[in-house]
């Protein structure tokens, strides 16, 4: 049990460090409005997450209990979706590219509110979540609807300090990225070895 949630923990460690729209939005209103604007943002995506993981709490968890082999179709479309996510960061550029030019000042609550929206009305999140979720089941005797509460909360707590810390330290972060720019290429590998590595996880005879 331990072990499959510290590995959940630190693959959701690896998927919040590598860049994406989410964490380079929080480095960009950090950078121009200021740290707790940038945090203001990162409440407000985990907070979006919530949702999602209701979502697939209560759906998953259906599924699982009326028919397993439905459950081994979504297991084999989430290996598939992360293979797909693998393929897309290969073929994208390595290079880090943000701007914080023409990006118009608000108030803590409209970055919540922003953040939030962002989260909720993205449909790659719920894909993503029922992809990922369900490989890290870790209970044969707890509610699965109380398994997935657990793992994202875990997701959520991670993903904010992840979030908080480059919110935190934008002005370093953004320096080290145009001084280094193979920190972008170290990064998207990671990202392809953690997409590959959850695919293979997914589809190992072990696997939950």
């Amino acid at each position: 049990m331990f072990e499959t949630l510290i590995s959940f923990a630190l693959t959701t460690a690896a998927l919040a460090i590598s860049p994406g729209p989410d964490n380079i939005f929080v480095l960009t209103q950090s950078i121009v409005n200021g740290k707790k604007f940038g945090i203001a943002t990162v409440l407000g995506l985990i907070t979006g997450c919530i949702i999602h993981t209701t979502l697939i709490a209560f759906g998953v968890s259906e599924v699982i209990k009326a028919n397993e082999n439905i459950f081994f179709i979504i297991k084999l479309f989430g290996a598939g979706y992360l293979l797909y996510l693998a393929y897309m960061v290969y073929k994208s550029d390595a290079k880090i590219a943000f701007s914080t030019e023409n990006i118009e000042k608000k108030t803590t609550f409209q970055l919540f509110k922003t953040g939030f929206w962002m989260n909720i009305l993205n449909p790659k999140v719920t894909i993503f979540f029922l992809a990922f979720f369900p490989q890290f089941l870790f209970s044969i005797t707890t509610s699965t609807v109380i398994q997935f509460y657990v793992l994202g909360g875990i997701f959520m707590l991670v993903s904010f300090i992840i979030f908080s810390l480059i919110a935190i330290l934008a002005g370093s972060i953004s320096e080290l990225i145009k001084k280094n720019q193979n920190v972008g290429v170290y990064l998207k590998w990671l990202q392809i070895i953690v997409f590959v590595g959850i695919a293979i996880f997914i589809l190992l005879p072990d696997s939950k």
